[in-house]
């Protein structure tokens, strides 16, 4: 590294944030940035450690080269920064926005210090890129003739869609939404991911040869057999779109939605009109409750905060974290500690505590006269260990409580991809339902079919969405040409 002392020299700096109860007026992002110098600095804490753990198998997914590009950052080269950055990354401009940064919990520093700030410098060298005007379209110079169909424009499909364009491919990607990105559109919030940062990124790849067919659901109004008639190979990345669901008393209510149900139509309003139209689930003045944590509960609540809500609670079923690593949750391993993110940040600001109520478990929604939710019965609950050694969820007697809610959001997670495509090509589904292909192979029970991110391995990260999509497209590569060039 070019200064070996550097860590010892200075301390971990982020950019920092507009304050929350100014940032709640817009649906902007409101990330400060480090000047040059600093992040020049941030990039000199990089240790040169002999095993660099952050782009390992507990670190970062797709293997970043992070120590390489920190040195460079702190020389100021920021141009070969960026060609090591999109070695291993297609998109560093949605990880360096989105990505939970594994690669930090897992840095040699932080075992006695703040970590280096990895992920803000991955976001730094790509945004750099753009604004130099480095970022530009690079088509490939010869086409193999080959045809291949990508089902979901996700951040694994569009991976793939990359990958295989660059290996001389014919590329088409259909995505059913109206517009492309999938997840990083409709399902992360404006203020978190800019949708201008997406639809640049997309238009790059159209203009290097990807096609994008939008409006097209494979399944229903796009004949699936049909693709493989006239592809050479497909890859389906559709996501983990089938939400989990809470069965209990109440949940035909009016005003129960799935979190995603909210996220989806609250962005597609604010991209077509900002929010004129009035096609979203409003939470302006409702006392709004959000059902789960993790990012997306996360989001709703920001979501909610930006529609004006009058109150906002979250409830979380599993207690509250340590503030610092238990003894069984050794470093490198993903620090599982108490995390305030953004929207609770603003939660906390406009209403003057936590939004958060931990160890809770809702039992039933309480309807008005007109069918609409008016209320939640919840009650607190302890977690026991079983004999066989697994946590049993028990009531605790007496703790019953009600919330009052006008809208409840259900953040619970994703079971798997949805039925229309397993149907019409009878696909083989593994035992959680997800599409049943080997990691490293990603074939499906159909020839010339694979398969790569959420659909196959279930819900998980934007980073690891990229490393599969990226994998997947080099076993699609393979099949369709005995042997493969991608990386």
């Amino acid at each position: 590294m070019g200064k070996p002392t550097g860590f010892k020299e200075f301390t971990r700096r982020l950019g920092g944030d507009v304050e929350p109860l100014v940032r709640l007026k817009t649906f902007s992002e409101f990330h400060h940035h480090l000047d040059d110098q600093e992040r020049r600095r941030q990039g000199a804490r990089c240790m040169d450690c002999g095993i660099p753990f952050c782009q390992s198998g507990t670190g970062c997914p797709v293997y970043n080269l992070i120590p390489e590009w920190n040195d460079l950052v702190y020389q100021g080269r920021w141009r070969q920064a960026l060609d090591r950055l999109h070695k291993t990354n297609n998109f560093p401009e949605f990880t360096g926005r989105v990505c939970p940064a594994p690669c930090e919990g897992a840095c040699c520093l932080g075992v006695i210090e703040p970590p280096v700030t990895i992920k803000e410098n991955e976001c730094a060298i790509i945004d750099r890129g753009w604004e130099e005007g480095w970022v530009t379209p690079q088509p490939p110079k010869t086409r193999t003739g080959k045809r291949v169909a990508v089902i979901g424009s996700g951040p694994a499909g569009l991976a793939a869609a990359d990958q295989l364009n660059k290996a001389g491919h014919a590329v088409t990607v259909y995505e059913r939404a109206d517009r492309i990105g999938g997840l990083l559109m409709y399902g992360i919030p404006n203020m978190k991911l800019d949708k201008s940062i997406v639809q640049r990124r997309v238009e790059l790849l159209a203009a290097e040869g990807v096609k994008f067919v939008t409006n097209a659901h494979v399944g229903v109004n796009t004949d699936a057999k049909k693709l493989r008639e006239t592809n050479d190979a497909i890859l389906l990345a559709t996501g983990a779109t089938r939400p989990r669901d809470l069965n209990v008393p109440g949940r035909q209510l009016k005003g129960v939605h799935f979190a995603m149900e909210f996220l989806h139509a609250n962005t597609k309003s604010f991209l077509d009109s900002q929010h004129k139209d009035g096609k979203f689930i409003s939470a302006k003045d409702k006392h709004v409750i959000v059902i789960g944590g993790g990012d997306t509960g996360n989001d709703c609540l920001g979501t909610s905060m930006r529609h004006g809500c009058k109150s906002l609670v979250n409830l979380e079923l599993l207690p509250k974290p340590p503030d610092q690593r238990a003894a069984d949750n050794p470093w490198p391993q993903w620090p599982r500690i108490l995390r305030t993110d953004y929207g609770h940040a603003e939660a906390a600001a406009k209403f003057g505590h936590d939004p958060r109520v931990f160890a809770t478990a809702t039992k039933e929604f309480i309807g008005d006269s007109a069918g609409h939710v008016k209320a939640l019965r919840t009650v607190q609950v302890k977690w026991e260990k079983a004999p066989d050694g697994r946590m049993n969820m028990v009531d605790v007697p007496g703790s019953e409580r009600e919330f009052p809610a006008d809208l409840v959001l259900l953040a619970l997670g994703f079971l798997g991809p949805e039925e229309t495509l397993v149907k019409q090509l009878s696909m083989a589904t593994d035992e959680r339902s997800n599409y049943k292909a080997e990691y490293g192979k990603f074939a499906t029970s159909l020839p010339g079919v694979f398969a790569a991110g959420d659909c196959r391995r279930g819900q998980s990260l934007v980073v690891w969405a990229i490393n599969e999509g990226r994998a997947a497209a080099r076993e699609v590569d393979r099949f369709l040409m005995g042997a493969t060039v991608l990386p």
